[in-house]
């Protein structure tokens, strides 16, 4: 494709250098994958900034560049306002607009995005769609799973999926929206036919410094024309405030506040959740909902408001939310065949531990045994606000390391110390994760819960820069395994 065919819709294009017929085969963010006929982003971020690669990419065959300052290299190159947002729209052209082949639902939020976006899913399979996701877990399209990095990946790996999801004839896609998305600009120019705000709560402000840029970014994203129909936890004070401010007709759901979407007469099972499902005048269901905690009948209420934006038939509402059993990392539990439970979580803010830690409470027999650490090079201030929370709820804690990046864990576990010491909850702190989980299952009595937060669905940890395989459903399957075969040698 031709360059200047790629750039004709690039918003605040400063300047164009050289020949703009220069063909172009490929879109390419990392220097060292450039080949030739690469067109390469010199985008700029908070460590590293791309334009210094410019040259490699260059040698390594680049055709063409697009920057927000001019460099001293011969090739064509496109001086833009803003590399992100022009990512974003010459990623879309080059992949032939896909979005527009198909209908976007988009979600954001702290907390509930993954779990609802499989309850939307379901729901739009049970309405006879077929229909994509792209989020935390990776992406899907149908029951096919594809790998990928990112919450919201970047623009070109977004249309690359959107592009693969539209040529196989997906009519929906379910997309996760996350708030470095929204700020990054990897969204840009996307249209949305529904999108709902689910929560706000303390996460990421390594990123955006307060509460208030934290919030600020989410709302930017229901602002502008993205999005054409919006739903709303009436619940969260903060997210309720902020779309009475701005003014949009959208459509509240909730439970405590008025809300158009609503549940009452919540009924906690063994595995779930029995509630009515009432949309204002229109409808009542009465749901058997699979997945346990409050916070998942949120969820459910939000899945079911999207779907009434998008004009589903109640009947596949309850089908879909029904049909959900569990979702990867959110409150699963493993199969041990044993005398206790291991519940695997995803759960690393504060807000979602308390979430968790007091979903499992209403389920135990004997004691909650939470294992928990913080992620590194991320917001330092919810360490101790985690330990205490995990403190007041569990029963016992065991302290061990998330995924520390470039901090020593040693220095994270003493800040979560830090709040746990301010209850009178035991604890023992076992840096090493794998060791900490055999710790548990070791030291757990029948009717015991063991709750593993923070990795979920990750299939690694990171330490020092570097990406270990750590897979819990693996490791628990492993040491259960360790575990019998010692026993049976001491026989």
């Amino acid at each position: 494709m031709l360059l200047k065919d790629l750039i004709k819709n690039v918003p605040g294009i400063v300047e164009c250098v050289g020949d703009m017929n220069v063909e172009i085969t490929s879109l390419c963010l990392d220097s060292r994958a450039v080949e030739s006929g690469s067109l390469f982003f010199c985008t700029p971020g908070l460590k590293l900034d791309a334009h210094e690669f410019a040259p490699a990419a260059v040698r390594n065959g680049a055709a063409a560049l697009i920057e927000n300052r001019r460099l001293d290299l011969d090739v064509p190159q496109v001086v833009v306002k803003n590399v992100r947002a022009a990512t974003s729209v010459i990623a879309s052209e080059f992949y032939g607009n896909p979005s527009k082949r198909m209908k976007l639902i988009g979600l954001t939020g702290t907390k509930g995005k993954t779990t609802t976006s499989y309850l939307v899913k379901s729901i739009f399979e049970h309405a006879g769609f077929k229909t994509g996701y792209i989020g935390t877990v990776g992406s899907m399209i149908g029951d096919r799973f594809i790998p990928t990095t990112l919450t919201t990946p970047d623009p070109v790996e977004i249309q690359q999926l959107l592009r693969r999801m539209a040529d196989e004839g997906v009519q929906y896609v379910v997309m996760e929206v996350s708030a470095h998305a929204i700020d990054m600009d990897r969204l840009y120019g996307m249209k949305f036919d529904v999108a709902a705000f689910s929560n706000l709560s303390q996460d990421h402000l390594d990123y955006f410094g307060t509460m208030e840029n934290y919030l600020a970014a989410k709302m930017r994203f229901f602002e502008g024309d993205m999005v054409e129909k919006i739903a709303y936890n009436a619940d969260d004070a903060a997210v309720r405030e902020s779309f009475e401010k701005l003014g949009r007709e959208s459509l509240p759901y909730g439970i405590a506040h008025n809300a158009c979407v609503y549940a009452n007469d919540t009924d906690p099972t063994d595995r779930g959740f029995r509630f009515t499902l009432s949309y204002h005048k229109h409808f009542k269901l009465d749901i058997d909902l699979k997945l346990g905690g409050l916070f998942n009948v949120y969820n459910a209420l939000m899945a079911a408001s999207i779907a009434v934006l998008a004009g589903i038939a109640p009947e596949a509402i309850q089908e879909g939310i029904e049909a959900v059993e569990n979702v990867p990392g959110r409150v699963e539990r493993l199969e041990t065949d044993t005398p206790y439970a291991v519940i695997l979580d995803y759960a690393h803010s504060p807000d979602a531990l308390e979430n968790i830690l007091s979903a499992l409470n209403e389920h135990k027999k004997g004691r909650l045994i939470a294992l928990f650490g913080c992620g590194g090079d991320r917001d330092h201030a919810k360490r101790p606000i985690m330990g205490e929370i995990a403190g007041r709820l569990a029963d016992f804690c065991v302290l061990t390391s998330d995924n520390p990046r470039s901090e020593d864990p040693f220095d994270i576990l003493a800040s979560v110390e830090e709040g746990i010491k301010k209850t009178d909850c035991e604890y023992v702190v076992i840096e090493n994760r794998r060791k900490a989980i055999r710790y548990a299952m070791e030291h757990a009595d029948p009717g015991d819960i063991i709750c593993l937060a923070g990795k979920g669905h990750e299939t690694y940890q990171e330490i020092k820069g570097v990406k270990y395989k750590f897979d819990e459903k693996v490791v628990v399957k492993e040491l259960l395994s360790e575990m019998k075969e010692e026993q049976e040698a001491v026989r």
